[in-house]
């Protein structure tokens, strides 16, 4: 009776892949979610990789390989090599939205990963993005407006198309009608303020404010963010890079 039960058992396993699948998959995310946790990317974006070759269209696992490739790809010196983990960056976040369009965080990585595909791109190329990149981060918001991430894209959105280059303000003139009139370095701040407010221990936030009001000639209100991200904990890979920039223009501003 043993071995029939045991051979019930196995068939059973064989006829139900799936769900031995989906368990798999979720195993490699917890790991992937430990190591971004320890701020270990590498590590992390291998995990979610797993995860989703096992199981393609899990959102959880393609958003979070997307926010991967980026956080990967920022680290590396070789310019083809970053590119190329950008691109994968938005290929997985658009793989995410075809499997829930009504997730915000694959349009949030979206918006991410086209910034990043923006920084190699050339003038003409960055400003065709900037239409899609609003329209993402825009999307996100709207189905999730306490998204400290989305508030802090949107404001880097605005800060740059409110300081556009003369060739930048062509191309713009082309593919956007004109610098949008909503862009503005004080929107900037605001949407800056908005991310602190929803997450006052991101690093991040209190660095890209201190830049948009040195941007704004608010002297003493950069120096007073530029000191917040020195006293602040490390929670991110790149944290070290922001305390150190931050560092050196205190030290300029004071």
């Amino acid at each position: 009776m043993t071995r029939v039960w045991a051979s019930i058992f196995t068939l059973s396993l064989l006829l139900v892949p799936g769900k031995i699948l989906t368990q798999d998959a979720a195993g490699f995310i917890q790991k992937g979610d430990s190591a971004y946790a320890a701020m270990n990317n590498d590590v992390a974006l291998e995990n979610y990789r797993k995860a989703v070759d096992i199981e393609p269209k899990h959102y959880e696992a393609l958003w979070k390989l997307s926010r991967a490739y980026v956080d990967v790809g920022e680290k590396l010196t070789d310019k083809d090599k970053r590119k190329e983990y950008f691109k994968k960056a938005e290929e997985a976040a658009r793989k995410a939205i075809e499997v829930n369009p009504d997730g915000s965080k694959g349009h949030l990585y979206l918006s991410i990963a086209l910034g990043r595909v923006a920084l190699d791109a050339s003038p003409k190329e960055r400003i065709r993005l900037s239409k899609e990149i609003k329209a993402e981060v825009d999307k996100a918001l709207e189905l999730d407006p306490n998204d400290d991430i989305a508030w802090h894209v949107l404001g880097r959105w605005h800060r740059k198309l409110a300081t556009l280059s003369w060739i930048e303000k062509k191309f713009a003139n082309i593919f956007l009608g004109g610098v949008p009139k909503e862009a503005s370095v004080q929107k900037a701040a605001e949407c800056f303020q908005k991310a602190i407010e929803l997450n006052p221990d991101h690093i991040n936030h209190h660095l890209e404010l201190a830049i948009t009001y040195e941007k704004l000639d608010q002297k003493e209100k950069a120096v007073q963010e530029y000191k917040k991200v020195l006293e602040l904990p490390k929670k991110d890979a790149d944290d070290d890079e922001h305390k150190a920039y931050a560092q050196e223009r205190l030290k300029k501003l004071q």
